[in-house]
């Protein structure tokens, strides 16, 4: 019979809330630009990622070298979903920061999940203001 220990669904709870949270402005600048992801699937990414993660951890033990394997799926899982936000119309391409930012809010919820909060914290913080700043910037260029 499995244990129950109600500090480690706290822990369990508190890194998927934190990565819920770090992710949820970077999923707003997201919708908020009409992006085909954005409010809802950022968060989830996010939460998704660290509870691999976390689940990683639960089986495998904090210093398996499978661990690897977990983060080898994660990549590849993020870079399949984020290839799908990529469209290309003749010679127009579209979505690419949408597909790096899901990639990077993937490794977000990762870094949560491993205790990195520092790592998640300015991977979130740099995604959003690049997001922010990159709107700016290129509605900027194209005016001049």
């Amino acid at each position: 019979m499995m244990s129950f220990a109600w500090s480690e669904v706290g822990r369990h709870l508190m890194d998927l809330a934190i990565a819920f949270v770090l992710a949820l402005p970077i999923g707003w600048d997201r919708e908020r630009a009409e992006r085909s992801a954005g409010i809802r699937t950022f968060p989830l990414v996010a939460m998704a990622c660290c509870g691999f993660v976390l689940v990683g951890i639960s089986v495998l033990g904090i210093t398996n070298v499978g661990h690897a394997r977990v983060l080898e799926g994660l990549i590849t899982g993020m870079g399949f979903i984020g290839g799908g936000a990529i469209l290309k119309q003749s010679d127009r391409t579209s979505g690419t920061a949408t597909a790096a930012s899901l990639w990077g809010t993937g490794v977000l919820g990762a870094a949560v999940g491993y205790g990195l909060y520092d790592i998640a914290i300015v991977l979130a913080v740099v995604m959003f203001v690049t997001l922010r700043a990159g709107s700016f910037i290129k509605a900027t260029a194209g005016k001049i």
